[in-house]
């Protein structure tokens, strides 16, 4: 297989990473990094640095380029972009793509797929889900600082899961714990029920994780998110277990005090944010279900005036 990796930060270099140390020169699959600027002429020069808790490699890729016209005619490409740069990374692959090209999405969100599957129409395009925490600590070198590095992925509900289990299988033989799931929706809103309340709390306090729990009334507002997210997604169908919100304020409480989430660092850094695929996804799914998301409302709100 042709595969490519489309953004090669912290997600997309880790398991690029993973692909290239496993595939790449074997002939058996080609791994092509779609990358820019400095990073992208570090990898040239000397591969891909990466650095996990079991030791360090250097990441070879079959191409690193910036020029998707270089990569040829592609069978799965792993999005690691972030959501606002996903409208131009589809139209910058879609020549290289086709039907039966599979689009693997790794991006924080739960309309990626939907947005991805009306960029590329021709393409599969599946779901998916990551857990870990990676960054860029410089030019070339890519850090896997927590986090398990699971990844879940499915089609819709309605397809064949097992016409993409050579992808699982590419993936786990490359060292990735990756699994082909059925109802990939329950995941990827798991996983959203707890990240966009956290981004959105914490950015508009400006509190770590265990500032916002140990306050009554910020853990209140935190668990309202919660409980609005949770009724979008069972108005879209999304089978949550019952203690959902309960589960998911647990989890928080298990992560250190200082904790900051990556979109609340972006915000205090004065960088572009996800603000789109967080509050501003509630807000706007709630208005076309006639589901009132007020605090939602009020953290797009005010975020959007602030940037």
């Amino acid at each position: 297989m042709r595969i490519a990796v489309l953004g090669i930060g912290g997600i997309g270099g880790y398991y690029g990473g993973k692909l290239a140390l496993a595939y790449a020169g074997s002939g058996r699959h080609e791994i092509i990094f779609i990358a820019r600027g400095e990073h992208l002429a570090a990898i040239r020069k000397n591969g891909l640095r990466l650095i996990s808790p079991d030791g360090e490699y250097n990441a070879v890729p079959t191409l690193a380029t910036d020029n998707p016209k270089e990569t040829g005619s592609l069978d799965l490409v792993l999005f690691c972009v972030k959501s606002y740069g996903l409208d131009d990374a589809a139209r910058m692959i879609a020549g290289s793509v086709r039907k039966g090209s599979v689009i693997l999405p790794l991006l924080n969100g739960v309309n990626i797929a939907e947005r991805l599957k009306t960029l590329l129409p021709e393409c599969a395009v599946l779901n998916g889900c990551v857990y870990i925490g990676a960054s860029i600590e410089g030019p070339g070198v890519v850090q896997h600082k927590g986090g398990t590095g699971q990844l879940i992925f499915g089609p819709d509900r309605n397809e064949d899961v097992e016409k993409f289990r050579d992808i699982e299988t590419l993936l786990k033989e490359a060292g990735i714990p990756a699994e082909l799931m059925k109802d990939v929706a329950v995941p990827v809103w798991t996983k959203y029920i707890f990240i966009d309340p956290l981004a959105g709390v914490t950015a508009l306090l400006g509190k770590s994780f265990g500032a916002i729990l140990e306050n009554e009334g910020d853990r209140e507002m935190l668990a309202g998110l919660m409980k609005e997210v949770e009724t979008v997604a069972r108005a879209k169908g999304v089978n949550f277990p019952e203690d959902i919100v309960k589960v998911s304020l647990q989890k928080a409480a298990g992560f250190p005090y200082a904790t900051k989430t990556s979109f609340q660092l972006d915000y205090e850094k004065g960088r572009q944010t996800e603000l789109d695929i967080f509050a501003g996804y509630i807000v706007k799914a709630g208005k076309e279900l006639r589901i009132a998301t007020p605090l939602h409302e009020r953290i797009y709100g005010e975020l959007l005036k602030r940037k």
